[in-house]
């Protein structure tokens, strides 16, 4: 199987994430306020909820497609996949 369009991106999203969840982790040896490291939790949070949606999506669009397509999967191992898939969204 090729590797997914979005990979790449989804890479360099979650370095982006690791790197600021280290600095999260400072703010909080630091004793930074609470409200400051709740909203930057919320940063992260919401970029690896972005990450996973395109990877999910993706899936979608160049697994499941093209395994429908080609018959690699009949109709109800794709939709089988589709519903596995689609739970972590």
């Amino acid at each position: 199987m090729s590797q997914h369009l979005s990979h790449e991106d989804i890479l360099k999203r979650l370095k982006r994430a690791n790197g600021h969840l280290k600095s999260i982790m400072t703010m909080i040896e630091k004793e930074r306020n609470c409200s400051e490291i709740a909203q930057q939790l919320h940063a992260v949070e919401k970029a690896i909820s972005n990450a996973k949606k395109l990877l999910i999506h993706d899936h979608i669009d160049h697994c499941l497609d093209s395994a429908a397509k080609d018959g690699t999967l009949s109709s109800d191992d794709v939709i089988k996949e589709f519903k596995q898939i689609t739970k972590y969204l």
